[in-house]
């Protein structure tokens, strides 16, 4: 049986909605054990995410938090900070996205942890970094996409600002803040100290904006305006044909002309606008405009086959309901049947990272709320009757229906 690559790495994770799931869940994934900490309210996601047989766990909610232990804590109530202070104490990563006020008032802040625990990797996930206006105001994805330029990409193409309709922010973040955790455990490997980590969402997703975007700014002095006129032109897009669309790309010389000769405009070879790279560049709206009209004489199934034929990138062009039945994604197994103990049959995602040419298993879809606070309590050390006090006064919540 292959090792899990994090075995024997613990989390805390002390993150609620996408971005620090989508950290937490990638270590997860790794096999690292993360153990998810809410208080009585529960992560909002579990709602905001969609319905669900009970209303607490939305789709959403479940496959970003697979593979997690659930414990509750009230953390208003005496004996939850300290309960959860025994918990962190065992553990070689925190990560958050609370505000760093609120981590300082429950003594999580790096500096009181790192005292006692100097190899402990401290992971904060915050809206906008120190020493800029912003610092502690509150961040979703929607204003992220706002203020790093990224609906403002549709307002070039379209004319309007428009929000990409995915969590992209929140998943690119937290996906980022997993690496840089990841490289931190590797720099304990050789220097047994830890870090503090900061992973400001505003400053990382401007550049990854602006390592795309900007272009001729790049240069003193700019050779013109910022953005990329390739993919900001308004016919950068799905291609139509009989009936319905796909998705092409061609991009060097050798895949313009293999296009052009299956499409059946071999003719627009000699045009000088559409010679090289170079050429199309300068003249996109037209390159595209041709493109656009090229493919209406015939469906995509033939399309499909005629550039796979031709070594053209193609493919196509999903919905979301189409995409479920995507015949790639079932041949490779990306979704599987699993049950969950409150919501009954449900479809898990599993990691899409293969080691040796394999993937690992699905996780468990996330647990019910505090499903494992007692399990959680008792290997930080607590004993049977402390937790049966923290469970009596309503510090800490033991989900009924665990199995003994």
């Amino acid at each position: 049986m292959t090792v899990p690559l994090l075995q024997g790495i613990r989390v805390l994770d002390l993150t609620t909605v996408v971005v620090g799931p989508a950290c937490t869940l990638r270590l997860a994934d790794y096999g690292a054990a993360v153990v998810k900490v809410e208080t009585p309210g529960g992560d909002l996601m579990r709602s905001l995410g969609g319905p669900s047989p009970t209303g607490r766990h939305s789709g959403a909610y479940l496959h970003l938090n697979r593979g997690k232990r659930a414990a509750c804590l009230d953390l208003k109530r005496p004996g939850a900070r300290d309960a959860l202070l025994r918990i962190a104490a065992g553990c070689d990563v925190l990560v958050s996205n609370m505000r760093p006020e609120a981590l300082a008032r429950l003594g999580l802040d790096a500096a009181t942890l790192r005292a006692a625990r100097p190899g402990l990797v401290h992971c904060l996930i915050t809206g906008f970094g120190p020493g800029g206006p912003y610092r502690g105001q509150p961040a979703y994805d929607s204003v992220v996409q706002g203020a790093a330029g990224i609906a403002g990409l549709f307002g070039r193409q379209t004319g309007t600002p428009a929000y990409v309709p995915l969590l992209l922010c929140d998943h690119v973040v937290g996906e980022i803040a997993a690496g840089a955790i990841l490289a931190a455990l590797l720099a304990r490997e050789r220097t047994g100290d830890g870090c503090s980590l900061e992973v400001p969402m505003h400053e990382t997703m401007a550049a990854f904006v602006l390592q795309e975007h900007l272009g001729r700014q790049s240069f003193t002095p700019p050779l013109g305006p910022a953005g990329d006129s390739r993919t900001l032109d308004p016919g950068n897009q799905p291609l139509r044909t009989a009936d319905g669309w796909i998705s092409v790309t061609a991009n060097t010389d050798a895949q313009v002309a293999a296009f052009l000769a299956a499409a059946g405009r071999a003719d627009a070879l000699a045009d000088p606008r559409f010679a090289t790279v170079a050429d199309r560049v300068r003249n996109v709206g037209s390159w595209f405009a041709l493109r656009n009209a090229a493919l209406l004489a015939h469906g995509t199934a033939h399309w499909l086959q005629a550039f796979a034929a031709a070594d053209v990138p193609a493919m196509p062009c999903h919905s979301l309901d189409s995409l479920l039945d995507d015949p790639h994604l079932h041949a490779v197994g990306l979704l599987s049947p699993g049950t969950h103990p409150t919501e009954g049959a449900v479809r898990r995602i599993r990691p899409t990272v293969l080691r040796d040419g394999v993937a690992d298993a699905p996780g468990d879809p996330a647990a019910p709320q505090g499903w494992d606070t007692a399990a959680v309590l008792a290997e930080a050390g607590l004993t049977a009757d402390e937790i049966g006090a923290l469970v009596a006064s309503g510090t800490a919540h033991q989900h009924e229906g665990k199995p003994p």
